[in-house]
């Protein structure tokens, strides 16, 4: 990077950040321009190690100045620290950042001019005085007395932190986790903060506790890692860990003997809930080693599929001896079109059996399926309830059948801390429940479900089981087809309208493993090229321009990009920074807000990252896609609407928990559709370039599907079977049932 030195090593420069050009979220790499502290007019770059910083915030920087032959003198940054401003100037542009709650631009102008370089004692040591100025009454005098002494604390929380090696941003979790404990928590059970903080695993831990002194073969840190590797296995899609793995993976983690492993997962077993046990398999019984949640979910939705299998009770009984031929003259009637025989064999079997399951591809009539079932419960004036995992392909469901749908969380009512009001002893009124993208049900979200399903009511999972699992542990809707007990149709004629369709055929042909046809198609497009930067670039071309122009779709709202990686030039996380430039750039006068590698600005198109059951009225739960509609430095807040329709209101200290969403990757992308999906292709991708993922981004397409990208990685995508199976118990269950 640095090409020759001007000055000696161990520098020190003290400034006023005024923007960061560039931050790498992954690398904490940041280059940025600084107002010297002492005269100048000219801003200094600096780069290095700066996430964290805000705009507006004194800085004093240790590191080295040096020349880089492009960019010329520049200040790379070994450290920093924040430090308050001096003059009127300063103390104005950091009052006026949105750091402190209360106090925007316009406010931070009238205090400063009120009070001068006073400003910060007077807020510091007599903050009931703020009332003298202008417009600044009681309460807003209370807020910004209480989020300055907030923000004293983190500071000093930070400090600590950061002589330990935790980054800025990680420190305010922290902080917002344990509060005034935070320092005591970190020296003495620095293990903890992996299961209670969102976003420290186990590494970051680990890297903290080494640095308070915890021995590298201390039990504590052992036992800390045999639940990380197990909750890494979830994150994996794994309910459990053969106990071979499990030890083996750990060993390489912790870098320790596995006899000390072993004895360490016997006392897991033994006192803190972790379960083993043997679950059969093809090739012989496997030594499974559980978290228990999902040991105790996966028995309980076992037990609950059988419980309403064996019910003796039928709330749709009126059609154990319908006349079939009569009800579907009227269906015929009433929608202008006839049932194959496949769909009238899905629609008898979901409103006679008290469970069963409607799987098939793309163009074989599952939504006309859905519909002609629904109909014919409402005529017998059934209560129906339908629900799909994601806000969109909830909307999709209610459009398709006329009829009502809704997310399975809101469905379930979750409250904080994740438990539902509906279950077992409190079930759902619904005679027939419809649950549409089921392939996107992980196991504790449908364990959930099936416990809410009253005795004797009829429960229909649909879904196209060669699309990806769920982001979440289980491959549920497998499981099932896999359980012999579990009733089911796949439907897998394909309708002459859909034959029409490039994306539909494409999707059937890359599902069976055959090259798409790229040409002589309306709705399916390659633009071939190969370097990632050069795949990026054409990327947001096809999105901001060419899309637009030729199909006049709009760019933001209808065009999705779907990558297989996060990483890379042509992943998910650089293609968002580059497609927001194209599509939202900074305009002047228009507020926007900084976090880490992020900069949020009104007209953002966004995702939730985890779930949060105390946003919004039931909660905003990961996957959550919406627009930012407004931003307020004054108060420290954005608001967002979701594909919900719901304004969900975010503090600048809540923003870890959104991420842009001009490009997700194509797991995220699951239980979503889109007019128009643009899929780039890259051999960088090379480990994730399998076929139900590629099968899975194109079905996401209602019109147009654009690849952008290399031959051989598609036809590297459409050749790779994909990953194994997931190591679940799910379907044992069922048969041991």
């Amino acid at each position: 990077m640095t090409a020759g030195s001007d000055g000696p090593p161990g520098a020190s420069f003290q400034g006023v950040l005024e923007r960061i050009t560039y931050a790498n979220e992954e690398t904490g790499y940041t280059i940025a321009r600084v107002a010297p502290e002492r005269g100048g007019a000219d801003l200094v770059t600096a780069v290095g190690p700066l996430l964290g910083a805000q705009v507006g915030e004194s800085l004093c920087l240790r590191g080295r100045w040096s020349s880089h032959p492009k960019y010329g003198r520049q200040f790379e940054v070994w450290s920093y620290s924040t430090v308050l401003p001096a003059t009127v100037q300063g103390i104005q542009r950091y009052l006026g950042s949105g750091l402190v709650k209360g106090i925007g631009p316009k406010m931070a102008e009238r205090i400063v001019g009120h009070f001068g370089t006073a400003t910060l004692d007077v807020i510091e040591t007599s903050p009931e005085r703020l009332v003298e100025v202008p417009g600044l009454g009681p309460k807003r005098t209370k807020m910004i007395a209480v989020a300055w002494e907030e923000q004293k604390i983190i500071k000093e929380v930070m400090i600590f932190l950061q002589s330990v090696g935790v980054s800025t941003s990680i420190a305010v979790r922290i902080f917002k986790q344990y509060g005034d404990t935070s320092i005591t928590v970190v020296k003495t059970e620095p293990y903890r903060l992996a299961d209670d903080v969102w976003g420290i695993g186990f590494k970051t831990a680990d890297t903290i506790a080494q640095a308070v002194g915890i021995p590298h073969d201390s039990p504590e840190r052992v036992k800390a890692g045999l639940r990380y590797t197990l909750s890494q296995g979830a994150d994996a899609g794994h309910c459990f860990l053969p106990a071979p793995n499990l030890i083996g993976d750990a060993v390489k983690i912790l870098e320790v003997g596995p006899d000390l492993v072993a004895s360490c997962l016997e006392e897991l077993v033994a006192a803190e809930g972790v379960v083993r046990e043997e679950v059969p398999a093809a090739e012989g019984p496997v030594p499974a080693v559980y978290l228990p949640p999902f040991h105790r979910a996966e028995q309980a939705l076992a037990g609950g599929l059988r419980r309403l299998l064996d019910s003796g009770h039928d709330r749709l009984k009126a059609f154990a001896a319908v006349d079939w031929e009569a009800a579907f003259g009227w269906l015929r009637k009433q929608t202008g079109s006839e049932l194959a025989p496949e769909q009238a064999d899905a629609v008898r079997l979901a409103l006679t059996a008290k469970m069963a399951v409607l799987t098939g591809g793309p163009g074989c009539g599952k939504s006309f399926t859905v519909r002609s079932i629904v109909a014919l419960a409402r005529a017998k004036k059934a209560k129906v309830i339908l629900a799909a995992p994601t806000g969109r392909a909830a909307k999709r469901l209610a459009e398709l059948t006329g009829h009502e749908a809704t997310t399975v969380h809101r469905l379930l009512q979750l409250r904080p801390g994740g438990e539902a009001t509906f279950d077992r002893e409190n079930p759902l009124d619904a005679d027939l429940l419809v649950v549409d993208e089921a392939s996107m049900l992980d196991l504790l979200l449908a364990n959930k479900l099936v416990k809410a399903v009253p005795s004797g009511a009829h429960l229909l999972f649909v879904g196209d089981v060669d699309q990806l699992p769920s982001v979440g542990a289980g491959e549920v809707l497998r499981d099932l087809l896999a359980a012999d007990a579990v009733p089911r149709v796949r439907l897998t004629q394909i309708f002459r309208q859909a034959q029409q369709s490039g994306v539909v055929v494409n999707a059937h042909r890359i599902n069976t493993g055959l090259s798409p046809v790229l040409e002589g198609m309306a709705d399916f497009f390659l633009f071939p090229c190969e370097e990632p930067e050069e795949i990026a670039a054409l990327t947001v071309d096809v999105v901001a321009r060419r899309i637009p122009r030729r199909f006049g779709l709009n760019a933001r709202r209808d065009v999705q990009v779907l990558a297989p990686m996060h990483r890379g030039a042509a992943g998910a996380a650089n293609l968002n920074t580059a497609l927001q430039e194209a599509l939202t750039p900074s305009r002047d006068g228009m507020p926007e807000r900084r976090v880490g590698g992020r900069v949020f600005r009104i007209g953002d198109k966004v995702t939730q990252l985890r779930n949060n059951y105390d946003k919004g009225v039931a909660g905003v739960f990961n996957g959550t896609v919406g627009v930012v509609t407004d931003l307020r430095p004054e108060e420290s807040k954005l608001t967002v609407l979701t594909d919900e329709d719901e304004s969900v209101e975010y503090a600048f200290d809540e923003l870890d928990e959104l991420a842009h969403a001009y490009a997700v990757s194509i797991h995220r992308s699951q239980g979503s559709e889109y007019p128009a999906v643009v899929i780039p292709l890259s051999t960088s991708a090379w480990m994730m370039l399998q076929r139900n993922l590629l099968y899975t981004a194109v079905t996401r397409a209602k019109k147009l599907v654009v690849l952008v990208g290399s031959r051989r990685a598609l036809g590297q995508a459409v050749r790779t079977r994909g990953a194994g199976r997931r190591h679940t118990g799910l379907t044992h269950r069922l048969r041991q049932d």
